[in-house]
């Protein structure tokens, strides 16, 4: 599957210069961004440090329940197979659940890891594992219970699960019943066109979700319906049995908060001083753990000698939170800032995937990894698609639209096509009318007023009302042009529906539903197979 390389907007200077290896940023990060170069000598590093992660016959031991559970492909069994052996190491990236599996990126990312996995196997010779992390203990329902599909106008319609959800725990905890799977299904179903794909499709998602009980477990089961057979590792960040694996990470991120929050501060300054904007919140007095407390996920911070939330529900001191976690492991969660601290004392990670966001933030972390005894992992910046419909790409070559067009330029182009389908100048030619009116109509209002001021102001009312008019009647010729070539503007706006749906690129918005019941699975797997390079390049691809 061949892509054709095009540029893409984005949200992060960080993050496109790191991926453009500029000087500004080569202190921020351990690697760079060159895939190939760096292979070995973090290799070597993970072998070097092997006692200092989560013992691996335990992690394997938790995964291979979870997986049994969520994800049980022989491919997968094999991937945990070799996983278990002495000097296996990892490609990971992780996401937060989301309805249906949310935004493409999630399932770009996913490629993104297996492909990764695969490149690295082969070039350093040595079982290489794709590993992908679920932050299900990520508490923003509102985020996470919505996802986007196309009408059949191409219209983009929200699909959401219905139902009140109270509090701030975890995805993961929150329960799901079968009407509301079924209500979204339903939906769904509705959206999709008939295609010869679209009964398999929707009976996979209410065989899913049947058996599913919260988002996190109905995300897992759809990532492995689509990866499983690719030997894609799944794990759940919230689940216990791994908490159970991470209780002394955590204990070790209490006893060194004061020292990790000085790493923190010290890259939040190094961001701002190489002269880039604030990735993510760094605060003065913040722990940079999650504790749940009575079903909310409540941020600690930590001040005069004692760890406590900012709305004063909890207060522990070292001490007495070191009690909690060994008690209550389940209670307490990384934020942005110690996920990557946790991620890379579990797991033996080569390279981790990531996007734009996440590498501008992953930019704050390098002290605090030497000071956590780690070191930050390679980062690639994950696939990055368009696909490129057959019934557009048509269209866009019949109106002579290139990709840039389209994201940058496509109301004007729009606008310009429409002028050159008619005879008639419109803005010109009722710029005329409005001037002659002007022309002819102003001295008479002049004499006007000389008999009487009141007729003056009664004409300049009266002028006022016929622009009015006349600009009411050029609205009007324009409206009556839009629908006599109304055929050709659904062409238009169509394209635009599909590459940049709400002024947005595609991968941030549609759904992978929509482009499974067109095709099916298969190209999924074609599309990893033809990925090797990790620059950070978007592709156009045509399925």
């Amino acid at each position: 599957m061949k892509g054709i390389p095009e540029a893409l907007r984005s949200g992060s200077r960080l993050a496109e210069d790191y991926i453009c290896s500029r000087d500004a940023v080569r202190a921020l990060y351990e690697y760079d961004v060159h895939f190939d170069s760096n292979l070995s000598a973090r290799a070597q590093w993970l072998d070097e440090t092997e006692n200092a992660r989560v013992h691996r016959q335990n992690l394997v031991e938790y995964l291979s329940i979870y997986n049994r559970r969520l994800n049980a492909h022989p491919e997968v069994r094999q991937s945990l197979e070799r996983l278990s052996q002495q000097g296996a190491l990892v490609v990971t990236g992780g996401q937060q659940s989301g309805l249906f599996t949310g935004p493409l990126f999630v399932i770009y990312k996913a490629a993104s890891v297996i492909a990764a996995a695969r490149e690295a196997e082969a070039k350093l010779g040595r079982p290489v594992v794709p590993v992908f992390w679920i932050a299900g203990e990520d508490h923003d329902w509102d985020e996470v219970n919505h996802t986007f599909l196309p009408d059949r106008n191409g219209n983009i319609v929200k699909v959401k699960l219905h139902g009140r959800f109270s509090g701030r725990d975890s995805v993961s905890s929150v329960h799901v019943d079968a009407d509301q799977w079924k209500n979204a299904i339903e939906q769904v179903e509705q959206l999709l066109p008939d295609t010869v794909h679209k009964p398999g499709l929707v009976k996979l998602l209410r065989d899913i979700h049947e058996s599913s009980s919260n988002l996190s477990d109905a995300f897992a089961r759809m990532l492995s319906a689509l990866f499983g057979g690719s030997g894609l590792v799944l794990m759940d960040a919230a689940e216990q049995g791994l908490r159970a694996l991470e209780q002394p990470v955590f204990a070790n991120m209490i006893r060194k908060n004061d020292v990790l929050r000085h790493a923190y501060l010290q890259g939040a300054s190094q961001v701002v001083g190489a002269g880039y904007d604030m990735p993510a919140e760094v605060a003065e007095d913040g722990a940079n753990l999650f504790y749940i407390h009575q079903g909310a996920r409540l941020l600690l911070t930590y001040k005069d000698g004692l760890f406590g939330d900012r709305k004063g529900l909890v207060s522990f001191t070292e001490d007495r939170l070191l009690q909690e976690l060994a008690e209550h492991p389940e209670r307490f969660s990384n934020n942005v800032l110690t996920r990557p601290l946790m991620q890379d004392s579990v797991l033996p990670v080569l390279a981790v995937i990531l996007g734009h966001g996440e590498i501008a933030y992953w930019g704050l972390t390098r002290e605090a990894f030497r000071q956590f005894g780690l070191q930050m992992p390679i980062l690639l910046p994950r696939l990055s698609f368009t696909i490129l419909e057959d019934i557009h790409h048509k269209h866009m070559q019949q109106y002579g639209l290139s990709f840039q067009d389209v994201q940058y330029r496509l109301e004007e182009r729009k606008q310009q096509w429409l002028d050159d389908q008619e005879t008639l100048a419109v803005e010109e030619e009722f710029a005329k009318a409005q001037q002659a009116i002007e022309t002819v109509y102003r001295p008479l209002l002049d004499r006007l007023a000389e008999i009487q001021a009141g007729l003056g102001r009664i004409g300049e009312t009266n002028l006022r009302k016929i622009g009015e008019q006349v600009q009411y009647m050029q609205q009007q010729t324009h409206r009556a042009i839009a629908e006599k070539h109304e055929a050709g503007l659904r062409h238009w706006n169509g394209i635009q529906a599909s590459l940049f749906p709400t002024n947005k690129p595609q991968e941030r918005v549609h759904n992978v539903l929509f482009y499974l019941n067109l095709y099916g699975t298969e190209w999924i797997e074609r599309l990893i197979g033809s990925q090797s390079e990790f620059t950070g390049q978007h592709q156009v691809i045509r399925l």
